[in-house]
Parts: structure tokens; C-alpha cells; sequence
């Protein structure tokens, strides 16, 4: 399930989508859903997206500051967290860990507008810094 889509991207961000932005948001929304793994409201049975406005506009909007960081950051799939350093050339991957925390895995916008919205219980701890 995607909540959002490339128009409510450039809305949010005042910037056009970029190339591929689909996906970017496919993978939002998988990481939004993480964030909503406990949240409970209202959805529709047939497309199971949230039946109150407020709650699908919060859900959109952290959906897009999802997309906006991971663009930012680079890593849209949320896979540099498993590695401290990649190489190409002669292929060299470092793991993470080792008491150090990885980057971290979800927007902190998008987990501010989801507390905001009163979705969120507390604090998101990113699995990054354990």
C-alpha cells in the first residue's frame, strides 16, 4: 500500500518529483508502516487507507518527508544502515555494529508529524542507534 503519490511529493517538498519517485514512495510507505505498527484508526475495508481526512493527510505528509529524507540521504531502501562503508572496485562491505549505531532508518519528520498527529504513543527509537 502506497499513501502517497508523486503530486503529493512535489506539494509537500514545493519541488517537482524526481525520476523514480514511485518507488521512493513505495518504500516510505513500508517504512510508515513500521512507525504505524501500533497505531490504531478508522480505515476503509476495501483499500484499507485511513477513513478520517486528518489521519490520511498526517500518513501523506510523513509518507513524503519519508521520500524527501531518503532522496536527501541517498538511500532510499533503507540498506545503509546494515553497512559502515561499501566499495566497488575489488567489492569491500564493511558490516555495521561493533557498539556503533548505523544511520538511521526512519525520517524524523515523518515521525514528528505522525506524533503530532497523535498516531505515534512516544518517542521513535531507530533501530540505527541500537
Amino acid at each position: 500500500m502506497v499513501y502517497a503519490n508523486a503530486d503529493d511529493y512535489a506539494a509537500y517538498t514545493g519541488k517537482p518529483a524526481p525520476d523514480g519517485i514511485d518507488a521512493v514512495l513505495a518504500r516510505a510507505s513500508e517504512r510508515i508502516d513500521e512507525l504505524l505498527v501500533t497505531a490504531v484508526y478508522a480505515v476503509d475495508p476495501a483499500t484499507e487507507l485511513p477513513t478520517d481526512e486528518k489521519v490520511a493527510d498526517a500518513i501523506r505528509r510523513a509518507t513524503c518527508a519519508q521520500a524527501a529524507w531518503s532522496v536527501a540521504v541517498g538511500d532510499p531502501y533503507g540498506v545503509a544502515a546494515a553497512f559502515k562503508s561499501v566499495s566497488i572496485g575489488s567489492v569491500k562491505l564493511d558490516r555495521a555494529g561493533g557498539g556503533e549505531a548505523g544511520p538511521a532508518r526512519h525520517a524524523p519528520d515523518a515521525a514528528s508529524i505522525l506524533r503530532v498527529a497523535g498516531l505515534l504513543p512516544g518517542f521513535v527509537i531507530d533501530q540505527g542507534a541500537w
